[in-house]
């Protein structure tokens, strides 16, 4: 749920989600079109299927546990780099390198001097990130969560406190002046999109209490090509069934 989204907006879902399914078998038991209508408007709706199947996976081949293992932890649907080293390194207090956006600025900033990272990790980035932590597993994995929290609260992108933070002695960045970069890392354009234009439709396909019709969802976005673009888009994701007589719903499976 923390993949691209704030903490602020997780809570309440993350509570509202384990209420409902407690332990990987539960959620198992559901229909997939539950996890996407539990999701609500997180965003970004492929990872409730993700999470669901996970869910199925871990019943029939782990007993109901989470693997500890980054390996095994890689092979689950819809868990990456980053997902996999922040599950092992703070549900099992193992050593990696846990990349998330505000980890990657604080070492930008600390140890090459740059204002904000480039785009994606690279292998030469990894590298140095694994060779900053501690040598012991759980002080490592303490170790990543204080500097996730670093970049989160103090070392931030916009406003960096950097009288505040304790490591501002040995900052590269700060030392140099803190200079600007030449472009700025700018968030996607979201109005009027196609994502826009799923999430509008998936709303209200999870929102209804059984399949709605075409001139329903039409009513949620008016535009007929893009809307049929990104209904297309939903049942090859397998966010969403096309049933006969031109209506759509959950996946009940």
């Amino acid at each position: 749920m923390l993949q691209q989204t704030p903490v602020a907006r997780v809570l309440p879902a993350h509570q509202a989600w384990l209420n409902r399914w407690p332990v990987p078998a539960a959620l198992a038991a559901s229909p997939a079109g539950e996890a996407v209508r539990q999701w609500g408007r997180l965003g970004y709706p492929r990872r409730a299927l993700r999470l669901h199947e996970t869910a199925v996976i871990l019943t029939e081949r782990y007993g109901g546990s989470v693997p500890a293992s980054r390996e095994a932890l890689l092979a689950l649907p819809g868990i990456g780099p980053y997902t996999a080293a922040a599950v092992a390194s703070f549900a099992f207090g193992q050593r990696h390198a846990v990349l998330d956006t505000n980890v990657r600025r604080v070492i930008a900033r600390l140890v090459t001097g740059a204002q904000f990272p480039a785009p994606a990790p690279s292998v030469a980035e990894r590298r140095l990130a694994e060779s900053l932590l501690p040598a012991e597993p759980r002080i490592a994995a303490r170790w990543s969560a204080g500097i996730m929290e670093l970049g989160a609260l103090v070392c931030t992108a916009a406003r960096p406190r950097c009288a505040a933070c304790p490591v501002a002695d040995a900052c590269s960045w700060l030392a140099a002046g803190r200079p600007a970069a030449a472009a700025r890392p700018s968030g996607q354009r979201y109005e009027g999109t196609d994502r826009q234009c799923r999430g509008r439709l998936l709303a209200v396909l999870r929102e209804a209490h059984g399949p709605v019709t075409a001139e329903e969802l039409g009513a949620a976005w008016p535009a007929g090509a893009q809307r049929a673009r990104a209904l297309d888009g939903l049942v090859a994701d397998g966010l969403a069934d096309a049933l006969p007589g031109g209506r759509y719903a959950l996946p009940w499976r």
